[in-house]
């Protein structure tokens, strides 16, 4: 996995990427493509989806909720 190029707003600390499209920070704030920067709460769970494009299954990240 490459290097993180995204900084936290609420703290400014580097965030860490947990899969492609989605990192997050210590502090509780989370980036994610298609939806930037918002705050994580206790029920997220955070996944991978597989979908196919084309002839190929890629995977997604996903936010589900409990």
């Amino acid at each position: 996995m490459g290097a993180s190029n995204k900084t936290c707003p609420a703290c400014g600390r580097k965030m860490k990427q947990q899969f492609i499209g989605l990192q997050h920070c210590r502090c509780g704030m989370s980036w994610k493509k298609d939806i930037g920067f918002f705050e994580r709460t206790d029920d997220m769970v955070f996944a991978l989806e597989r979908r196919v494009v084309g002839k190929k299954v890629k995977q997604f990240p996903v936010i589900r909720y409990r």
